[in-house]
């Protein structure tokens, strides 16, 4: 089983969203079609900008906090504003 940290972004809205799963295209789902309650619901559109994938949950588990920091925040947010308009998704 493989555990999967993702960063979701709205455009519309300009808001970003992360989480973890082991199954990221159900969650992604859920995100845009399915909830019908919660912070996501509020935010549709939104699009996968970035994935990293861990062999462990709790390995997948530190790396969602990280990013849910605000070191981790800025870190996106930087990533986004120089990257994501011209690749569509950012990398390390």
């Amino acid at each position: 089983m493989y555990f999967t940290v993702y960063i979701l972004y709205s455009p519309l809205h300009n808001k970003i969203y992360v989480g973890f799963t082991t199954n990221l295209v159900q969650r992604f789902y859920s995100h845009n079609q399915l909830g019908t309650k919660g912070y996501t619901k509020n935010f549709r559109p939104w699009v996968v900008i970035y994935t990293e994938v861990f062999t462990t949950k709790r390995e997948g588990l530190v790396r969602e906090k990280q990013l849910k920091s605000g070191s981790g925040r800025e870190w996106i947010w930087d990533k986004i504003n120089r990257q994501f308009t011209i690749d569509g998704f950012i990398s390390n």
